[in-house]
């Protein structure tokens, strides 16, 4: 099936999900998150979910992260050029809805993809081969191409990969693990 369709389908699907639903699904995928190696991890990129979009719910993640003393790192989105910029995400780092919705740090430290170290990514559905629908954009395809190559990065989703997204390119960028409720 073909990114469009999957995005119009994964959509629903999510936005059916009801809040019980999510918080049991949630615990599952934080779990496995918790149960993740990271002695060698300093820097984690972590998304600001989108309520609206009924995303998993990421702070609980930054919690775990900041007890393990790692750095949390933050994007803002750039919509004229699709891009994404990074910054730390201290206690202290005020957080502000940009025009579309989307919380985004104030007044933070900008830090390089290249300190990047572990990014967990949003999606709506994955396949077996870890590719990746998103919302469509291509901010995280741009990201993730400015990474370093051992940076891991990991998908976090309330559904099972499909077998195959069928119009995946080469400028789709596979992740190295989709977590997901088992």
């Amino acid at each position: 099936m073909e990114k469009a369709d999957l995005r119009k389908i994964y959509k629903e699907k999510r936005q059916q999900l009801s809040s019980i639903d999510i918080e049991e699904l949630q615990e599952n995928i934080y779990q496995q998150i918790y149960d993740l190696e990271i002695s060698n991890i300093k820097n984690v990129h972590v998304f600001l979910s989108l309520a609206k979009f009924k995303e998993i719910n990421t702070n609980p993640i930054i919690d775990y992260f900041r007890s393990q003393n790692k750095k949390i790192v933050v994007s803002k989105s750039d919509f004229k050029n699709s891009s994404l910029t990074h910054f730390y995400l201290e206690k202290d780092t005020a957080i502000a809805l940009n025009k579309y919705g989307i919380p985004e740090p104030v007044n933070a430290v900008q830090v390089s993809e290249s300190k990047l170290d572990l990014v967990f990514l949003p999606l709506l559905i994955s396949d077996e081969q870890h590719y990746r629908v998103g919302y469509g954009k291509g901010f995280y395809d741009r990201f993730l191409a400015n990474c370093r190559k051992d940076c891991k990065k990991i998908g976090l989703n309330f559904f099972k990969p499909i077998q195959k997204i069928s119009d995946s390119n080469e400028f789709d960028i596979a992740l190295d693990e989709v977590i997901y409720p088992k």
